[in-house]
This record gives C-alpha cells, sequence and structure tokens, in this order.
C-alpha cells in the first residue's frame, strides 16, 4: 500500500516536473519571439557588404610575381570617405555617388569616374596590400582593372580563369546601367618586380573599410609555383601577413587553423555544440551525439563545397533560420530531458545526425559559390578544414563536460540549474535568430 502511494507521488513529481519544464520552455521562447519582434530586423549598414570573400591567385614569374586578385568593391572605397559636406552628408568615396533611397542613404558605382580613371581602383589596391620576400617590400605595378556587378562576374577559379576576367572587355560592362557598391566585384592585376623567382612571400593588407561583417572576411590564397598549386586561408582584414611558402604541410595548416576559427567564430554553431554537451546525460550519449553531429556536417560540408546543393536564392536563408531552429531544439531537449536511455540515445544519433546534414551545408556554401576553386590539392584543403572543424568542435566539449562533471559531484541542484540558464539564454538567442532570419527566405522566394 505504501509502496504504491510512493510510486503513484513520485510519477505526480515528474508529470509535474515535466510540466514545469515544459512551461518554462515555453516562455523562454515566446520571450525571445518578443525580443525579435520589437528589436529585430536586419540593420542597413552604410555600405552594404553582400559578399566578404577576397581571392589572391599568385603567379610566379622569371622577375617576381604577379597577383590576379577579386575582391567587394566595398574593401577599396569604404576606407575612403570624404568629409561631412556643408550639407551635412559625407562625400562619396572615390569611384562611387550617393543617393538617398526608401532604405536611406546608398552608394552606387560611378561608372564615368571608373571610364575616367581605369586604374584608380588598382592604386588603391597596390597601396594597401603588401607583398614581402627576404625582409624587403616589393613595389606594385597596376596593370589591369575591371569592375562587375555580382553575376556578371567571369570565373575566377583558376589562374587562366583569373587571367581571362582581366583581359575581358572594358573596365565595366557597357551593358548595365548602374549597380550598387555592395553589388560590385572588382579583379585588379598586380605586377611584383624581384629582380628574380620568389619561393616564399608574405602577404598582408592595410586596408580597413569599417563594415558590418569584416572580421569574418575569407581570404583564399591560390599559390601557382614550380612544384604546384598550394591553396592558403585566413580569416579577417589579413592586417597580420600570411607566410606563402613551398611546403604542402603549411598550406594544410592554413586551412585548419580556419577550420578552428570558423566553428569558434560562428556563434551558432558553437551555441549547438553546446547545448549538445549540456543535453548529455552521460558519456555514452555525449559520444552519440557529438559523433552524429559531425559525421552529418562533414557529408554535407564535402557536399556543399562541390556544389551539390540547391542554387536559388532562397537556399542560404533557409539553411541559416534551420540552424537557428536547431538551436532551439537542441536547447530543449536539453531542458525536458534528465535521465538517458539506450533507445532514446540511438534516436538522439540520428537527430544530430541530420542537424549536423544542415549546419554541413553552413559550413560549405559560401566557399562553393564564391570561389569555385578546382586545385590539383583541393581534397587536401577541404579535409584539413574538416580537422579544424573538429579540433575547434573538440575544444568546446573538452571545456564543457569536465566542467559539468565536477559541477554535478558538488551540487546536483547547481548542475541542475547551470544547464537550465545555458539552454534558456540559447533559446533567447536562437529565437531571435529565427525571427530575424525569416523574412530573407520569403523575399527570396
Amino acid at each position: 500500500m505504501e509502496a504504491a502511494r510512493f510510486d503513484r507521488s513520485r510519477r505526480e513529481h515528474k508529470t509535474i516536473t515535466g510540466m514545469r519544464r515544459t512551461r518554462l520552455f515555453v516562455a523562454l521562447l515566446a520571450v525571445a519571439l518578443v525580443v525579435a519582434a520589437l528589436g529585430g530586423g536586419p540593420t542597413k549598414a552604410h555600405f552594404n557588404l553582400n559578399l566578404n570573400v577576397r581571392v589572391f591567385q599568385v603567379e610566379h614569374t622569371p622577375e617576381g610575381l604577379r597577383l590576379y586578385i577579386r575582391m567587394p568593391m566595398p574593401y577599396l572605397v569604404a576606407g575612403e570617405r570624404g568629409p561631412i559636406g556643408a550639407d551635412g552628408l559625407p562625400e562619396a568615396p572615390p569611384f562611387t555617388f550617393n543617393r538617398y533611397e526608401e532604405q536611406g542613404l546608398m552608394h552606387l558605382v560611378d561608372v564615368d569616374e571608373l571610364k575616367a580613371d581605369p586604374l584608380g581602383l588598382g592604386r588603391i589596391a597596390a597601396n594597401s596590400l603588401k607583398v614581402e620576400t627576404g625582409g624587403k617590400q616589393l613595389k606594385a605595378k597596376v596593370v589591369g582593372v575591371r569592375v562587375y556587378p555580382i553575376g556578371e562576374q567571369p570565373g575566377f577559379a583558376t589562374l587562366d580563369e583569373a587571367k581571362a576576367a582581366l583581359n575581358a572587355g572594358p573596365v565595366f560592362p557597357g551593358n548595365v546601367l548602374e549597380t550598387y557598391v555592395g553589388d560590385a566585384l572588382v579583379d585588379v592585376l598586380l605586377s611584383y618586380d624581384a629582380g628574380g623567382p620568389v619561393s616564399a612571400y608574405a602577404l598582408s593588407s592595410t586596408l580597413d573599410p569599417q563594415i558590418p561583417g569584416q572580421g569574418l572576411t575569407a581570404n583564399v590564397i591560390l599559390d601557382y609555383g614550380p612544384d604546384g598549386v598550394k591553396v592558403f586561408r585566413a580569416q579577417g582584414l589579413m592586417t597580420e601577413p600570411v607566410a606563402v611558402a613551398a611546403s604542402h604541410t603549411s598550406a594544410a595548416w592554413s586551412f585548419i587553423i580556419e577550420g578552428i576559427n570558423h566553428i569558434l567564430g560562428g556563434l551558432d554553431h558553437v551555441l549547438f555544440v553546446l547545448c549538445i554537451v549540456i543535453g548529455a546525460t552521460g558519456l555514452y550519449s555525449l559520444v552519440s551525439r557529438v559523433t552524429g553531429f559531425t559525421l552529418g556536417h562533414s557529408i554535407t560540408l564535402t557536399l556543399g563545397f562541390f556544389g551539390y546543393v540547391p542554387k536559388g536564392a532562397w537556399f542560404i536563408p533557409t539553411v541559416e533560420t534551420f540552424i537557428a531552429l536547431s538551436i532551439i531544439y537542441a536547447a530543449a531537449i536539453a531542458i525536458l530531458t534528465e535521465e538517458g536511455h539506450p533507445a532514446r540515445e540511438k534516436t538522439m544519433f540520428f537527430v544530430t545526425f541530420f542537424i549536423g546534414l544542415i549546419h554541413g551545408l553552413g559550413f560549405s556554401f559560401v566557399l562553393h559559390e564564391v570561389l569555385q576553386i578546382d586545385a590539383p590539392n583541393l581534397w587536401q584543403s577541404l579535409l584539413s578544414f574538416n580537422i579544424g572543424i573538429e579540433i575547434g568542435q573538440l575544444a568546446i566539449v573538452l571545456l564543457v563536460w569536465p566542467a559539468l562533471l565536477v559541477l554535478k559531484r558538488l551540487s546536483k541542484p547547481a548542475w541542475h540549474y547551470t544547464r537550465l540558464g545555458i539552454a534558456g539564454a540559447c533559446i533567447l538567442m536562437a529565437g531571435y535568430w529565427t525571427v530575424e532570419r525569416l523574412p530573407a527566405i520569403f523575399e527570396a522566394i
């Protein structure tokens, strides 16, 4: 009798606790949606940076180096903004003009100025790019400049394509009337006379356009040396020199470093891994979830990199929205689940595997759509980048999991409420992202 009453009481306690957790989850999600609705909506930058990738194709010559560079136009002109005029408006930077539209002050490419000074953007690039070898900085000569609206640009995946892009037509396509600066790509050819062949060098840049997203700039350097093509990758504005050497190991290492930076610098990916860790109730549970996620994102990272993904404009915002929703789901599981169960963990393996497929697309689509690299060591670069992602993911797990185990030993209530707090914060952040990203899907459809 007493035993039956005790069992019934325990079941009622579990039911009440489960209801409380469910109400907590719903409340947190509601708060996130309200916050997003009140303060949501992407802000309009003074200069829109619609792409944040720079590509450097480096050709070795008997005299030195030739650099074929493709970059978004805001990198070159945003840092050249003029002073405030008598009318209280900022003067237009070189090769641009201002116009007020519904979104506010917008910047457009000044085609007439480009035609009057076709190498002008190249001089800005040459003055900001440093190429050093043997302790000596090489002087750049501007050979060619082309400006293309996004969508009109020719290929730039190989050295031959880069050469063709710089030799194609006038400085700006004649069939395009106008384009926004944020929708323009600039190709520049610079020649560096070193007085002989160059085996090792370092690239750096002094450009600081001060525009949102510049810290996440993906820089890819394809070096066409005597012993083949090597691919180097760096993130940011390249204020620190990127050393380019003959070693294939150094090229692979640059991709490992960038893989680590990619996951640790991507807050949405970090939050999902964090939710996986706090939702695991044991070592088996942790390994199962992390393994599923790793396998999933490794598959779509590879498929997405090689272009086996949808090409529609709706695809990128859809992936980003589902990544935000995956954080909410993982946080909810962490809140609503206490003890691990073998059958449940087998299910969670497939759940995190499926979610990993979505996150892998987030890792890959920008590199494929913009760079379309075609190099003999592409697989080495892709594998190195993926290894870097795994190292970054493992760093999160090794930092958080032991801390949770220690906290659980010291105080189970403290462990419980810490997990609740982390999950709640993740729901608030991901809920905001979801509402912020959803409109982009409907705009693209």
